[in-house]
């Protein structure tokens, strides 16, 4: 099925739900386990005899890092750097199972990836300014 097709049919399902209705909705033979936080919905697909507990869980651990690191998570935290988000998001799951429990621990890793992007920027406008220089 196409991207754009599932997001449609699942924001469909899930903006449609009443707030006092259960966070669990059966969708395609998947469930779909979803929680809203503010203005932002966060969801996942998970196969039916998955943990639905352990999923909301995963999601508030993955909202809560995402708060440590925005400062208060907001759409446009995740529009423009939607990057930064997914690479919270593999910090945190393989194979769609937890791997990292420590919020620390991935804001120490998310730190570090953020120091590497911050010396490869600088060195390429060094060498950036050395070819203006040498072609003037």
């Amino acid at each position: 099925m196409h991207f754009v097709k599932v997001i449609r049919e699942l924001s469909g399902l899930i903006l449609t739900r009443g707030p006092k209705l259960c966070n669990f909705v059966e969708w395609r033979g998947l469930r779909v386990v979803y929680k809203r936080y503010a203005s932002l919905y966060f969801c996942m697909c998970i196969d039916e005899d998955d943990n639905e507990l352990e999923i909301l869980e995963i999601i508030h651990h993955y909202v809560e890092v995402l708060d440590r690191y925005f400062g208060s998570v907001c759409e446009l935290d995740l529009i423009y750097n939607f990057h930064k988000a997914y690479f919270i998001l593999d910090e945190l799951l393989l194979a769609g199972e937890l791997q990292e429990s420590g919020k620390k621990t991935v804001a120490r890793l998310v730190s570090a990836q953020d120091s590497l992007v911050e010396t490869a920027k600088e060195q390429a406008s060094s060498i950036s300014n050395i070819i203006a220089q040498a072609t003037k």
